[in-house]
């Protein structure tokens, strides 16, 4: 394999030597460049306009296996790639949005939808110079000066569509010169899947799948690569063949982005990327066997490359791209549970707890509406472990610790200072970059929870060192002061119930949930008032069933809990300030 791209490199290089290398060079980097920016830009503009929709279509993957394909043949569509399509799939899976089935059904999806591209550069494989300026200037016009958020982003989009096409005359006017040079020939001929007899040749197949998956592998674009392929076949640098063998190892190569996504991940994010690489991997053994049958019999048939135009011949080109994935989806399918327990055991679970991993992700690959959601589900999961602390500290105050009681709740209170990191250095990033206001008052809203979460779990650890500082100095706490600090207890878990039910609901319903927030709040702190002055006058009267040094430590837990009530309260003013 490595003795056949050296021939290939070599090959190239006398290509180089035969023309104006560092301009031609430049000129198709500077072109390929442009096309994967004009791509980013479509993506952050369509993501941008259909960022309400974006949410609703990953909530309509987790109902069955048709809306899951569905679903990932739309996002993929809709974002232009599907390397980016599989990345969030990895982070939804990671945050517990997805499971892995329901992820296997958006990756096959999203090999659909990534074929859009390819029928985009076939449709307009030149339109000229003079259409392409206009269209960009007019885009960064609209973009730049329109004050409504929805103008600006549609503005975006077709910017990014110009430069799509910018990028596509680059790369075209680059090959022109190589196109014509015997070097170039020379080098084709190496990876050439059509044999000296016009004949299909299936050795010239195996080189194709090569390069197609290393070149992919490289750019990380399997839209980019096949573009590239199309202005091939219309400079007549490659034949038909050539291009549909191309076609299987851009299918392999594009599962790069999916693996780098995943490298330091969990196992479940890990399993997706494997479950995308397996998909097309099978899926190309399955169809390279057909492709000496079904090509030449296409070729006959249609009459690629011969009676049929050059535009139908690069229609044909996204044609056996669509094909291929969508007989692809068909075989797979049906198959899609038994696929899933297979992915389970090449990647069994872990012998040891693996905490949340949400920074591994990069969210500037990912759309802002599911970069957020994503956060969501880590806000939620710390949402419901504080309520986890508060039920096993209950334990604790009635006298009912245990060893390994304790040790969960200074495990989690870990766990959460990790979560809360991560959910911040993460949306962070999400913030760095030009968000549509809603998701960006999403995210300010997130960190701010975030951050009164992880305080909530400092109190309840504190709360248990006050009581591990009661039993080791061998104090007693009053029947009477328990029960005072059970009622105040439960006064605040059911408090922080509220305020975690109305963030799972959402701001739509957060109004309604939190309607008495205020005056429960005030409720809590009068009874702390009265739980502290009944503890200083019984001290004052001498009152012998009171430790007085125990006094000491119940106010301070008097304390924690102010304080974890206004951690509460911070939650559900942060819900309310969003709405607003």
């Amino acid at each position: 394999m490595f003795g056949f791209l050296a021939q290939v490199a070599e090959r190239f290089a006398v290509v180089s030597t035969e023309l104006s290398s560092l301009a031609v060079i430049a000129c198709l980097l500077g072109g390929l460049g442009v096309f994967l920016l004009g791509m980013k830009q479509i993506s952050e503009g369509l993501q941008a306009v259909a960022g309400p929709r974006m949410r609703k279509l990953v909530a309509a993957a987790t109902t069955n296996r048709f809306a899951g394909v569905a679903t990932g043949t739309i996002v993929t569509a809709i974002i232009q790639s599907s390397s980016v399509t599989t990345v969030m799939v990895v982070g939804m899976v990671t945050s517990g949005i997805m499971t892995l089935l329901q992820a296997i059904n958006v990756i096959i999806g999203a090999n659909i939808g990534t074929t859009v591209t390819a029928w985009l550069v076939a449709a307009f494989p030149k339109i000229g110079i003079t259409a392409i300026m206009f269209l960009i200037g007019g885009a960064a016009i609209v973009h730049l000066f329109a004050t409504r958020e929805f103008w600006k982003y549609l503005g975006l989009i077709f910017l990014g569509l110009g430069l799509i096409f910018f990028g596509l005359e680059f790369m075209s006017g680059a090959l022109d010169p190589i196109a014509q040079s015997q070097g170039m020939r020379d080098a084709m001929s190496l990876f050439s899947a059509t044999a000296a007899d016009g004949s299909f040749s299936v050795i010239g197949m195996a080189k194709c799948i090569l390069v197609g998956a290393v070149v992919t592998g490289i750019v990380q674009s399997s839209s980019a690569t096949t573009g590239i392929a199309i202005i091939l076949v219309q400079k007549g640098s490659i034949d038909f063949y050539t291009a549909a063998s191309l076609v299987l190892g851009m299918n392999i190569g594009t599962t790069v982005t999916a693996w780098l996504a995943a490298i330091a991940a969990p196992t479940n994010a890990r399993r997706a990327a494997l479950a995308h690489s397996l998909f097309n991997v099978i899926g190309v053994i399955i169809m390279a066997p057909l492709f000496p049958i079904l090509l030449p019999l296409a070729v006959k048939a249609f009459g690629i490359g011969t009676t049929m135009s050059q535009t139908g011949l690069l229609f044909s080109v996204a044609g056996v791209h669509t094909a291929f994935n969508v007989i692809n989806t068909c075989i797979f399918l049906p198959f899609v549970k038994p696929y899933a327990w297979l992915i389970n055991h090449i990647i069994p679970d872990p012998k040891v707890r693996e905490l949340p991993r949400l920074a591994v992700l990069n969210p500037l690959k990912l759309a802002p509406v599911v970069a957020v959601e994503q956060a969501r589900k880590e806000v939620e999961h710390m949402s419901a472990q504080c309520e986890k602390l508060l039920d096993d500290f209950r334990a604790v105050l009635l006298g009912k610790s245990t060893e390994q009681i304790e040790n969960d709740i200074f495990h989690a209170e870990e766990e959460l200072d990790v979560v809360q990191h991560e959910v911040s250095s993460f949306l962070g990033q999400v913030m760095s970059t030009n968000l549509p206001s809603d998701v960006a008052f999403r995210a300010r809203m997130l960190l701010r929870v975030a951050d009164e979460y992880e305080s909530v779990s400092d109190e309840v650890a504190a709360l248990l060192k006050q009581f591990i500082r009661i039993r080791r100095n061998a104090m007693t706490l009053s029947e009477r002061g328990r029960n005072d600090l059970l009622s105040l207890h439960d006064l605040c878990r059911e408090f922080a119930a509220t305020v975690s039910e109305a963030f799972r609901q959402g701001k739509t319903h957060a109004a309604d949930l939190l309607a008495h927030m205020h005056p429960d709040a005030a409720g809590i702190s009068a009874r702390v008032k009265e739980i502290r002055k009944a503890q200083m006058t019984r001290l004052a009267d001498h009152d012998p069933t009171i430790d007085p040094l125990c006094v000491v430590v119940v106010l301070d837990v008097l304390n924690i809990y102010r304080r974890l009530k206004e951690d509460c309260l911070n939650i559900g003013e942060a819900m309310l300030d969003e709405g607003r």
